[in-house]
């Protein structure tokens, strides 16, 4: 069958703009609601009588089931029906949501989150595959930088809009709010959805979940734990994190279908694709936590305001991101990346050197150009990675970047608090009077410097990798063409 007339096809039984709206709107929900905590941190841990590092793990432990449950949910959609895939999710993260509202310690409002996230993990590759299935190639390069746009702008827009909240209500509105958008979700869904996917009901290998599980989750929490746990402890867990990845990886190359097709990864350019695109994952999320925390601990700022602060750097992302589009188009992505990875680096080193005396426009300018690299650079990569790949191997690429997303945001907000608290506490103990405002305002100031300055090492680390992309892009609409040829 030619490619005409299978879109003919598709637009003959599919309301695609419909099935979008609903697909972008409960993702855009779902990555809102992760990140939706984060500005809340210095009210939980006076209420709950917690540490940074505890109160991390309700953003890190939601991102964590994510991006356990991505590759499950490859299996999921070649068993289940789209519109059944969709509710369940949906329902799932309204039982959480409905749990969070009400609860009132530290294990209960983690619970609720954890059971948030594993319908978050099933509305993620639902949206991205069914973006493939119901839009026609001509116009899949500006769907899939939609999805971008709605899988990078939840998660940066969650701590402005608590922030406003927090600064009338309880964190306990913050779940209210999310509410009647889950249910009108789940009306939407009921109506419009129809399944996109062939339902063939493959064998699920049981070993390579606990083996991801065991090891993708082990070693988010050895990177969390640094500064907090002791050594030995430390180094069995991250090591069994480590044996359990490679066991995994090694499996999934002997399975006839394995979880994730991990072959993706003999193609250079979607290699590359997947760091780029997991250093800036891991920058962008860690950046929602730490600044927030810099502006109330440090400036003493009102929640307000540290979300007010965010603002302008997401509105500069979310205008930048359609023009993005188009000029890749024009000048392919190499150009692109190279130059939005060179003004984060940048940005993130000089915003590594302020000090008290900085003001907070500056940070904002600062965090503006962040975003705006960050801009120039992510859609332009995940396009890249995904055109390298043969057509056959389009999901399981689309796969393994969610899955690497979704963990990228876990590991960074773990690294990047964790190196923050650690160089803090290291400060306090050397300092003279460890109780003095003065110190403890400059210990998080020392946090915040080196924790900015290891992620700069790691963007350059980037930019380096940016100059081995290829100077011509080739277009995924004459791949397919040649393909279906």
């Amino acid at each position: 069958m030619n490619s005409e007339k299978s879109y003919a096809k598709v637009a003959e039984h599919y309301n695609a703009k419909a099935i979008m709206i609903v697909l972008l709107l409960g993702s855009f929900i779902s990555l809102f609601n992760e990140t939706i905590l984060n500005v809340a941190f210095p009210t939980l841990m006076v209420e709950m009588h917690i540490t940074a590092t505890t109160a991390q793990w309700l953003t890190t432990g939601n991102v964590l089931v994510v991006g356990i449950l991505v590759p499950v949910t490859a299996f999921l959609i070649r068993t289940f029906t789209t519109k059944q895939l969709f509710l369940s999710a949906m329902t799932l993260f309204l039982i959480g949501t409905i749990m969070a509202v009400f609860s009132t310690s530290f294990i209960s409002l983690l619970i609720s989150r954890l059971i948030q996230a594993s319908g978050t993990g099933m509305l993620i590759p639902i949206l991205m595959n069914t973006a493939l299935v119901v839009n026609p190639p001509e116009k899949r390069s500006s769907t899939m930088a939609l999805c971008i746009c709605v899988i990078t702008l939840g998660p940066a827009l969650g701590p402005t809009v608590s922030g406003l909240l927090l600064q009338y209500f309880s964190w306990h509105a913050l779940f209210i709010l999310i509410l009647p958008i889950i249910i009108i979700c789940m009306i939407f869904g009921y109506i419009f959805l129809e399944n996109t996917s062939e339902i063939t009901k493959p064998k699920i290998d049981y070993l390579s979940i606990l083996l991801s599980t065991v090891g993708f989750a082990g070693f988010i929490f050895a990177v969390s734990s640094v500064g907090t746990m002791q050594t030995l402890p430390l180094v069995i867990i991250l090591g069994i994190s480590l044996i359990s990845l490679f066991l995994f990886g090694k499996r999934q190359l002997a399975l006839k279908e394995p979880l994730l097709e991990l072959r993706s990864f003999k193609h250079p350019v979607f290699t590359i694709g997947v760091l780029l695109i997991v250093i800036m994952q891991i920058l962008q999320f860690s950046m929602s936590i730490i600044i927030p925390m810099l502006l109330q601990n440090g400036m003493k700022t009102s929640s307000f305001v540290s979300g007010i602060a965010l603002l302008p750097a997401i509105l500069v992302m979310a205008i930048l991101t359609p023009f993005v589009g188009k000029l890749y188009d024009k000048i392919g992505g190499k150009i692109l990346i190279s130059v939005g990875f060179a003004i984060i680096c940048i940005s993130a080193f000089i915003l590594s050197r302020i000090t008290p005396q900085t003001s907070i426009t500056t940070i904002i300018i600062i965090y503006c150009f962040i975003c705006i690299g960050i801009a120039m650079s992510m859609s332009p990569s995940q396009t890249s990675a995904l055109n390298e790949l043969p057509h056959k191997n389009q999901a399981d690429g689309v796969a393994i970047l969610n899955t690497s997303m979704q963990l990228a945001g876990a590991f960074g907000s773990a690294l990047f608090l964790g190196i923050m608290t650690a160089y803090q506490n290291s400060y306090l103990n050397n300092a003279h009077n460890a109780n003095n405002s003065a110190n403890q305002i400059n210990a998080l100031y020392n946090g915040f410097s080196h924790s900015l300055t290891v992620a700069a090492i790691i963007i350059a680390v980037g930019f380096i990798l940016t100059l081995k992309l290829k100077h011509d892009t080739k277009n995924i609409i004459g791949e397919e063409a040649q393909f279906r040829s």
